[in-house]
């Protein structure tokens, strides 16, 4: 049975992760120290996979979460349709005790099945789908990289996990993710369908000692 293997994982830690403000797909940050430290524990745990294709978002922070698969020499492709949710006017900024309260009812009303609403200036679940499916079919109509990584951004994977098994979007906030975790999935071509096997593993990070916030 033909089948390709994805590896998908949200990408490492920055600073902006750790002081929990919003990045979004409008601001292009680095991995901090962490965000590296955990890209190399990835990196020494799943070497030995071999991939045939690295994908990743536009965004510096999927693309140095890989850094060391690349420079194996794997071929990789950066795709704009795999960025993270803008989060529109919000972005880049420090969540006051407001925005805070718009975050948990947009959250809330997507649940809700309101998922055509959008983030003020940004984007709604509906407009990242939208962008996300090109890459996924063009991903899928390449049986002969049979196991890819896909690097992307959390808010990013849970919506493209609900397009991959065919469900609702108010569906998407069962998918849970940390900073550099895994999911793995089997595309079956002969059913035309996704199965999962790992879901938001970060067993190849359980090495690393507890990063102190200074």
């Amino acid at each position: 049975m033909k089948s390709k293997t994805i590896y998908l994982i949200r990408h490492g830690e920055t600073d902006f992760n750790r002081q929990g403000i919003v990045q979004g797909s409008g601001v292009d940050s680095e991995l901090n120290e962490w965000g590296i430290a955990q890209a190399e524990a990835f990196f020494d745990a799943y070497q030995h996979v071999p991939f045939d294709k690295i994908y990743t978002s536009a965004l510096r922070r999927t693309i140095q979460s890989v850094q060391g698969f690349i420079d194996l020499g794997i071929a990789h492709e950066s795709h704009a349709g795999l960025n993270e949710i803008s989060w529109g006017c919000r972005e880049g900024q420090t969540p006051n005790t407001m925005d805070n309260a718009y975050y948990r009812d947009l959250v809330l009303s997507w649940r809700s099945g309101q998922v055509h609403v959008p983030c003020e200036e940004g984007e709604s679940p509906v407009d990242v789908r939208t962008r996300q499916k090109p890459v996924v079919d063009l991903i899928l109509s390449r049986p002969h990289e049979r196991t890819v990584l896909v690097a992307m951004h959390g808010r990013a994977i849970r919506i493209l996990l609900t397009l991959l098994f065919d469900e609702h979007l108010t569906e998407m906030d069962k998918y849970e993710h940390s900073n550099l975790c895994l999911y793995r999935l089997k595309y079956l071509y002969s059913e035309q369908k996704f199965v999962l096997e790992t879901a938001n593993d970060i067993t190849h990070l359980l090495s690393l000692d507890i990063p102190h916030n200074s």
